[in-house]
């Protein structure tokens, strides 16, 4: 329910902090900001964003995570208590970060990105009173697991806490409790998602665009068409291995018929065409939406894929049913680059991509995949080095930088009749925030969401993905 731009719903609250923070940052400020930082990236977000989580805001040591699910919150709880104890096991006592974290159900108020009631304080108040190491959980959260999850929480009873007017029932799993817990009792999210769909087979087809050049498309799943424009860096048959883009296409098939294609230079398309060009790239998407015999359909765009999907939607707006853009820009690189300074960097990116791309050079990969990436996984980013060599040759990537660094359809963005959903992450290394939110201000009635993220290619295992993949098949009708 609503009531005047702030809504109001019932959601599960976790709270966390580090119990004895001021001591560690006292002791060694530098060291406990990177262990921190380390044990966020590598286990508490991909955990929260495994269990559904939302996470509201960090403050320092503490955390504020919402869950649509109390079974969720306490398993995703349970789930960083354990992992914590590995993480910690060769570090000196006096040096371990131990997590408190207090769970509530209740009632909160939503306020844009933020959460403020009743049901946030308990959950904080709770928090409080955890012994490190183990977690709290109000009375009511501990009703509704009970028979769900299979946890003894110890009964604490009636505890007074600042500023709650009433007293509220506590119950505690300590640490020894959770260090002992066997391992079939501790909540698995991955157990949840086990009837998850995988990715359907693809079926790989070919057509020429208007001056000859070979194109490769495939459509997967079944329903209401969504074509994906092809973007730098693709390969239709790696892209379905591959654990940055096939949990996005897993997703997006469910309910839709994915149309997705690698443009000329690309993938299994043509690697050896005249002409890599904006207007060429506009003329590919033609010639598949054509060659699959769509009429009406919904359109994604990606990163450069953007402006073409935007280039296109002006030009044939009776096809277009709904646009999707993420990670993109209206102008390109060469357009707004504003100094000296700015400009000799990319004439350096241009040289370091024509000598080092496909190279077995780690510091140019590196390099290359920590802006599309930087928070990326061990796996994630062997993965996205590899593309480089797989996908186009050093030659065409020059290119093909080339052709999108002076692409400007900022005329364009007024004629776009299609309703428009746009979409960026705030930190985003690649392709700055900016020029999302410019993008969507030229729009007209375009709705834009930012993504709290770092990464220009937005991965399952972040908390950003949940948020990402639901806007997408909320704003498309598909089930989220």
């Amino acid at each position: 329910m609503k009531q005047g731009g702030i809504e109001r719903r019932l959601a599960a609250i976790l709270a966390a902090d580090v119990a004895g923070y001021s001591r560690l940052m006292g002791s060694d400020e530098v060291g406990t900001l990177r262990a921190l930082q380390a044990h966020r990236r590598e286990l508490v977000d991909p955990t929260i964003a495994r269990h559904r989580g939302r996470i509201v805001k960090t403050t320092g040591d503490g955390m504020l995570v919402e869950f649509a699910s109390i079974v969720d919150a306490v398993g995703c709880a349970v789930s960083v208590q354990r992992g914590m104890l590995g993480r910690n096991e060769a570090v000196p006592q006096d040096r371990q970060i131990v997590f408190r974290i207090g769970i509530n159900v209740g009632d909160v108020l939503i306020d844009g990105d933020d959460i403020f009631g009743d049901g946030v304080n308990v959950a904080a108040r709770l928090e409080a009173l955890c012994e490190p190491g183990g977690l709290c959980i109000s009375r009511g959260a501990n009703e509704q697991i009970r028979d769900k999850l299979s946890l003894a929480f110890a009964d604490l009873g009636e505890q007074t806490v600042k500023n709650i007017a009433r007293s509220i029932g506590v119950f505690g799993l300590g640490a020894q409790d959770i260090a002992t817990l066997p391992q079939d009792a501790v909540p698995d999210a991955a157990e949840g998602d086990s009837s998850a769909p995988a990715v359907p087979e693809q079926q790989i087809r070919f057509c020429r665009s208007s001056d000859g050049v070979q194109i490769a498309f495939s459509s997967i799943g079944q329903g209401p068409p969504l074509v994906k424009t092809g973007n730098w860096m693709t390969h239709l048959e790696k892209d379905l291995e591959s654990p940055i883009w096939r949990p996005l296409w897993r997703d997006l098939s469910r309910d839709h018929t994915l149309v997705r294609y690698d443009p000329r230079g690309m993938g299994l398309a043509d690697w050896d065409p005249d002409e890599i060009s904006f207007d060429a790239f506009v003329r590919d998407l033609e010639a598949v939406v054509d060659a699959a015999g769509l009429d009406r359909f919904d359109l994604l765009g990606i990163s450069q894929g953007c402006a073409v999907s935007i280039a296109y939607a002006a030009r044939h707006p009776e096809r277009v049913n709904r646009l999707v853009l993420y990670g993109g820009f209206a102008l390109g690189a060469e357009k707004r680059t504003r100094n000296a300074a700015e400009k000799e960097q990319a004439a350096a990116m241009l040289t370091l991509t024509r000598l080092g791309w496909g190279q077995r050079n780690p510091a140019f990969r590196q390099m290359f995949t920590s802006q599309f990436a930087p928070d990326a996984t061990k796996e994630q980013a062997d993965w996205f080095n590899e593309l480089q060599s797989v996908s186009c040759s050093a030659e065409n990537a020059v290119r093909y930088m080339e052709a999108v660094a002076s692409v400007d359809v900022t005329g364009l963005l007024g004629k776009i009749d299609a309703p428009t959903l746009v979409m960026h992450a705030r930190e985003d290394v690649r392709v700055p925030f900016e020029n999302g939110r410019r993008m969507a201000a030229g729009i007209p009635g375009a709705r834009f969401v930012a993504l709290q993220s770092r990464n220009h290619l937005i991965l399952e295992d972040e908390p950003a993905y949940p948020l990402f993949r639901d806007e997408i098949l909320g704003f498309l009708g598909g089930s989220a």
